[in-house]
């Protein structure tokens, strides 16, 4: 094992290309953000539709369990496909981030899946605070504010959603993916399509 030590410029340095380059790699995934916060938005607006037309106990299972896998399986072979291709850095912040959405994820998806009628009214806020969590933690990572504002507003949302009738509950999700991963994920495009030009 390499026992070089580094002065505190070249820390500095390394900590900084770090960074950057985890940077690039969500800014090519600044869509993924996207895609997610279109896809929570879309199941939790139709779940309102489908109450409204008394279609909700017809629809509303399949409809969530066939667009959250969906979305997960699209995310996967995009990564393998585009991401791996352009042979960006792997680094341990990349993975560490990486891990933690996918652990989240699968989380959210258990427990919505296995342990709705646990959580009862605590379950959209739970949900929305894990959510902020992951954004809040991949915004300071990448040290992307847009990303990490949008975490602690998606957060408030959550605590706020305590105070609400279950009823209103899909209102705060839906909310929440506007805030805190639409419009992020469409800054973080920018950000890209500004450094390239």
């Amino acid at each position: 094992m390499d026992k070089t030590t580094l002065t505190p410029e070249e820390s500095l340095l390394l900590i900084t290309k770090t960074i950057e380059a985890t940077k690039r790699r969500f800014e090519e995934n600044g869509h993924i953000i996207i895609l997610w916060g279109v896809l929570m938005f879309t199941v939790f607006f139709s779940q309102y539709i489908f109450s409204i037309t008394g279609l909700y106990k017809k629809f509303d299972i399949i409809w969530t369990v066939i667009l959250f896998p969906l979305g997960a399986i699209y995310q996967f072979i995009y990564v393998r496909k585009t991401i791996n291709r352009k042979n960006l850095p792997k680094t341990l912040l990349l993975r560490v981030i990486t891990t933690m959405g996918w652990a989240m994820g699968l989380n959210l998806m258990v427990l919505g899946f296995l342990f709705s009628q646990q959580l009862g009214d605590a379950m959209a806020p739970v949900f929305i605070i894990l959510l902020a969590l992951s954004m809040i933690v991949i915004g300071a990572s990448i040290e992307f504010k847009p990303l990490f504002i949008g975490g602690l507003v998606l957060n408030l949302i959550g605590f706020c959603t305590f105070w609400l009738a279950r009823d209103y509950h899909g209102f705060s999700m839906m909310l929440g993916a506007i805030v805190g991963l639409i419009i992020p994920g469409i800054l973080l495009n920018k950000a890209r399509r500004n450094k390239n030009v």
